[in-house]
């Protein structure tokens, strides 16, 4: 297992890029204005009561500011954050040596905690209730058990799949916090801040136009902004405008929609192959040579989201806007309705 321990102002987690990017409090986290109004009252009055926050559960897509909302909470309580990942978790013992280790009013901070192992996840239940774990030592016989007490802490769980968490382990959670895709205009403050900080010249129309083909997503609108600033300093002179940011995203082959090239194998391959569905997700990843769940949680959402694809009980179906998007003309289907 892999453990980082960081302090509540800084995420040494990260590159030094992308902890510079990062906001360290709720007044410099654009958007999610109802998830920040929670989130500051909850942390405030345990920080006034002098209390470990309860247990927070943080879900949503990727990229949209789960782990730096962590971060963020960890900062305003004043408290230090240890943070590991559901899948590094390997063994009950492992567990416990991140519990222990954590000081009072510490929080702990598990990243897709969905993957969790089941028997970690079960010692996890009695250390968010009663704040105790019983390890056991040896097998067959001469097994016996010793109870650790650990500190009162904050647990922040993040997903992507909050379907995959399990009932109990759910339950024990007192917040439960879903982060939403952000619209343009937060986006392009995103990413006029974070081309201030990387000492980036760039128009407010460049802006605007990488935010629009951002999927929602910060995490990709910065991502677009670095690769934009390497096409305009070869190009035009170091400044991202309007011009330099569709040409770069043309080499990116990322359209006006925001649709990348496998945003678009994935809606031909439906159309094309199988006639616009339905089609069960396992043909569609092997058609394009993607992964099942790489295709469900990264390019199936922002589909759905725009009208170009549909989920049904037999299968993935292309809407009409995504005929209309590859230029096809929808087939009649009057004649299946036959059978």
């Amino acid at each position: 297992m892999t453990e980082r321990f960081i302090t509540s102002t800084l995420n040494k987690r990260d590159t030094a890029r992308e902890t510079t990017l990062r906001p360290a409090c709720f007044s410099d986290f654009p958007g999610q204005e109802k998830v920040k109004d929670q989130l500051e009252i909850f942390v405030r009055a345990a920080k006034e009561r002098g209390e470990a926050l309860d247990h927070i559960l943080l879900s949503g897509p990727p990229g949209l500011g789960k782990t730096t909302l962590a971060y963020i909470i960890a900062n305003e309580r004043g408290c230090q954050l240890k943070s590991s990942s559901g899948p590094a978790i390997e063994k009950p013992g492992e567990l416990a040596g991140l519990l222990t280790s954590l000081q009072e009013g510490d929080i702990l901070f598990i990243d897709e905690i969905h993957r969790l192992n089941t028997t970690v996840e079960e010692y996890l239940y009695s250390a968010m209730e009663d704040f105790f774990i019983d390890i056991m030592l040896e097998q067959g016989p001469g097994a016996r058990s010793v109870r650790l007490n650990v500190p009162h802490f904050t647990l922040i769980g993040a997903t992507t799949r909050l379907g995959m968490i399990s009932a109990p382990l759910r339950s024990r959670f007192g917040l439960n916090i879903r982060l939403d895709y952000y619209d343009t205009a937060t986006l392009t403050d995103i990413v006029t801040r974070s081309a201030g900080i990387l000492n980036i010249g760039i128009e407010p129309e460049g802006a605007g136009e990488l935010a629009s083909r951002s999927r929602g997503t910060p995490r990709i609108a910065n991502n677009l902004l670095r690769r934009a600033r390497d096409y305009a300093q070869l190009r035009t002179n170091s400044v991202i405008t309007r011009q330099a940011a569709v040409e770069a995203l043309a080499m990116l082959q990322i359209d006006r929609d925001g649709l990348d090239d496998m945003d678009l194998r994935i809606l031909d391959v439906i159309v094309s192959n199988f006639g616009g569905g339905p089609v069960g997700l396992k043909n569609i990843a092997v058609s394009v040579g993607e992964e099942e769940g790489s295709i469900e949680d990264v390019y199936e959402p922002f589909l759905i989201q725009k009208g170009y694809l549909t989920r049904t009980a037999k299968g993935r179906v292309a809407t009409p806007r995504a005929w209309q998007k590859l230029g096809i003309e929808p087939l009649n289907r009057r004649e299946n309705e036959l059978f």
